[in-house]
């Protein structure tokens, strides 16, 4: 440190957000992967399942761009997990149909997440948990609800969040 370093006055707060996220998502990662999915994956089979969804509404859900969406629905439907279906409601549209092994899959895929966040989470104390919580979804759906408007490109560091992960 020199003389010209300013002093830090706070934590800091975009460090341990942005440290935190990439450590869950390295781990929720690995475990997905022993079902054979990504986070990407796991979102559009529990969200698809959830009713009839087309790949648009699915792509904003799980925050993924259109050639993030299609990638991943492609490898859905290699796997077998899912294919594309035209739309009950609007014959132009064409959804996400998870297939009956894509179901099985989601059901495990969504206990490894609970037990990541669970293990994730279980390292707190009861209150500490219960306050990072609300502490985090008070900012997620109030001061930090809406992406600042940026001159320039600005990298995304969520692979999901809520929607890349269940």
């Amino acid at each position: 440190m020199t003389a010209l370093t300013p002093a830090r006055t706070a934590p800091d707060l975009s460090y341990l957000l942005d440290h935190t996220s990439h450590v869950l998502r390295t781990r929720m990662a690995a475990a997905l992967a022993t079902v054979g999915l990504t986070a990407r994956m796991h979102c559009v089979l529990v969200h698809a399942l959830e009713g009839e969804r087309t790949q648009i509404q699915l792509a904003e859900i799980g925050d993924m761009d259109k050639t993030t969406m299609v990638v991943t629905v492609d490898a859905l439907e290699s796997a077998g997990l899912a294919e594309r279906r035209p739309s009950s409601r609007d014959r132009r549209a064409r959804i996400i149909a998870v297939t009956e092994e894509g179901a099985r899959i989601a059901a495990r895929s969504q206990e490894i997440v609970d037990r990541v966040h669970r293990e994730t989470l279980g390292s707190l104390a009861d209150g500490d948990r219960e306050a990072l919580l609300r502490a985090l979804d008070q900012l997620a759906t109030g001061e930090l609800a809406t992406p600042a408007e940026n001159a320039g490109p600005v990298r995304r560091a969520r692979q999901g969040g809520q929607g890349g992960q269940g």
